[in-house]
């Protein structure tokens, strides 16, 4: 387990950007996979993308795939979601996750989880 803060959520255009990021603790940040999730109200939790622990391969969701890019900083135990071209669908609670030596995408993949940021697209 391994505790996360995340940070950079707010209220943005449509078309506009926004980097959210996510700080993790401990000295073994580079063993573990790290992912977002999102969540609308009334809708179940959803994959966004994750990166791999160890060279960091990236897997990103057909929804936002060419427009949010993950990333990680693994000197600053700190993972990023570079987002473009955003639409009103993508606000929801952004959500952060963490699983050491994780290989799944799914919710019940990862057991370490952000306090969320609240994301919102204006039209």
């Amino acid at each position: 387990q391994v505790q996360l803060v995340e940070s950079g959520g707010g209220l943005v255009q449509t078309g506009g950007s926004l980097r959210l990021s996510c700080a993790a603790s401990g000295r073994t940040f580079s063993t573990y996979t790290m992912a977002w999730f999102r969540q609308a109200p009334g809708k179940e939790r959803e994959f966004v993308a994750a990166i791999s622990w160890g060279v960091g391969e990236t897997y990103h969701a057909d929804s936002v795939k060419g427009r949010f890019t993950i990333s990680r900083d693994n000197a600053k135990n700190t993972v990023f979601l570079q987002m473009s071209s955003l639409k009103p669908e993508d606000t929801a609670v952004y959500y952060c996750a963490a699983e050491r030596f994780g290989a799944g995408r799914g919710v019940a993949d990862f057991r370490s989880w952000g306090q969320g940021t609240q994301v919102t697209v204006s039209s």
